[in-house]
């Protein structure tokens, strides 16, 4: 389905409530089937989380995760090493060209039993679960950090516990520490020093009390209004819920990042209000080595308003969804700007007047569709595909309705 953004202006002050973090959500999810004494609130209606969840409870020996990368990271090693299971795991088309060997790797070194059913590296798995009694294991730490965390949600089930040690240069580093709280807040023993995460064991007690655990509102999610009031007059603003000062979430650094457009952050219970207090840089130079998944949002944002962009620690891009770097630049050079690329940074330079009415891939990711949308501030815009924002935010057209686009279905 292609929708036409009508140029639009900005209805401020609205307030809207963005469904529960994907990442909380997703590790939530694997320490419940571990102790299913937690209880979850505020769960994410994202399609990524919905099929982690119904993987679970696998009924079918197959288990497909659709596009779901995290689903995929996260379920590879906790079949492995639930004793007895045996499934095999797969996804589509690109998920089996996105790679998971550094994991399966890993795992295997545990004592894991996991074979490749077409290519070397990549899904589908066959996965045949273990008791997994090993309790050591190095791993690269510049992968994405999901393979990280995916090691990290299992092992306090395991029996001898999980010390993993990080070589070289941690990515995501806010991603590994929202796992690390997320098992400390079930109450097990979990430290991270320099380069070396200690994870001991967490019997699972029959007579465990009720645990509930409130997942905040994702920050992803978030990006898209960030740029929408950065594109707004000054002293427009909008309220989101539900939010905590003290996120877990590595995109909360936005609301430091978009000071340089003029953004606005204010903390009030459990919400932000986001508002347009100033003019924006010309120019501004960002490593998103910690927070790559809101490049594309802010790559979007510098366009739009006429910014020359820098940013680098973009690596994890390019086995994204799509090859995230490609897809930008391809879409921002339709819209008439000037944008270079290369393995790990993106650069583009200002331009004065952008294209309208332009057709936007969406490339089978829900962040491309989302992160272009704002645009419809300045331009009208179609965007292809518009449905694949339910992977991560299903609500989002219905919202941005609320606050002032307009779109045609």
């Amino acid at each position: 389905m292609t929708i036409q953004l009508q140029e639009s202006k900005l209805i401020s002050n609205r307030t809207v409530t963005i469904t529960g973090s994907k990442s909380e959500s997703n590790r939530l999810l694997i320490l419940k089937a571990m102790y299913p004494h937690i209880s979850i609130e505020n769960l994410s209606n994202s399609d990524d989380t919905k099929v982690l969840n119904k993987a679970l409870s696998h009924e079918n020996q197959i288990v497909d995760i659709h596009h779901a990368g995290t689903a995929m990271r996260f379920l590879t090693s906790y079949f492995a090493s639930k004793k007895g299971v045996e499934v095999i795991l797969t996804g589509s088309q690109r998920m089996k060209e996105r790679p998971i060997g550094l994991l399966v790797d890993a795992l295997s070194l545990l004592g894991a039993k996991i074979n490749y059913i077409e290519n070397d590296g990549f899904p589908p798995l066959k996965i045949q679960g273990r008791e997994l009694l090993k309790n050591e294991v190095s791993l690269k730490a510049n992968i994405s950090s999901q393979f990280i965390s995916s090691l990290m949600l299992i092992a306090p089930s395991l029996k001898n516990g999980l010390t993993i040690h990080l070589d070289g240069e941690i990515t995501s580093r806010p991603y590994i520490n929202m796992t690390l709280k997320l098992l400390q807040d079930i109450e097990v023993d979990a430290s991270f020093d320099d380069q070396v995460i200690t994870i001991k064991h967490k019997s699972q007690t029959p007579n465990s009390t009720g645990q509930k655990v409130i997942v905040e509102s994702d920050w992803s999610s978030a990006s898209y209004y960030y740029s929408l009031i950065a594109l707004s007059d000054l002293g427009s603003s909008i309220r989101l819920q539900f939010y905590k000062e003290n996120s877990l979430q590595g995109d909360a650094f936005l609301s430091s990042l978009y000071k340089s457009f003029g953004v606005e952050t204010k903390f009030s219970n459990h919400e932000i209000i986001l508002t347009k207090a100033s003019t924006h840089k010309d120019h501004v130079s960002f490593n998103l080595n910690n927070c790559p998944d809101i490049a594309q949002t802010i790559a979007v944002t510098a366009l739009a308003l006429g910014v020359d962009c820098d940013l680098f620690g973009l690596h994890t891009l390019k086995i994204k969804e799509t090859d995230r770097l490609v897809a930008l630049q391809n879409e921002i050079e339709k819209l008439g700007g000037t944008i270079q690329v290369t393995d790990n940074s993106l650069h583009q330079k200002a331009v004065k007047k952008l294209k309208a009415n332009v057709s936007i891939a969406t490339y089978n990711d829900h962040r491309m569709a989302m992160a272009f949308a704002p645009l419809s501030l300045k331009i009208p815009i179609k965007i292809e595909d518009a449905g694949v924002v339910s992977k991560s935010y299903p609500d989002f057209w219905k919202h941005l309705k609320d606050v002032g686009i307009q779109i045609i279905e």
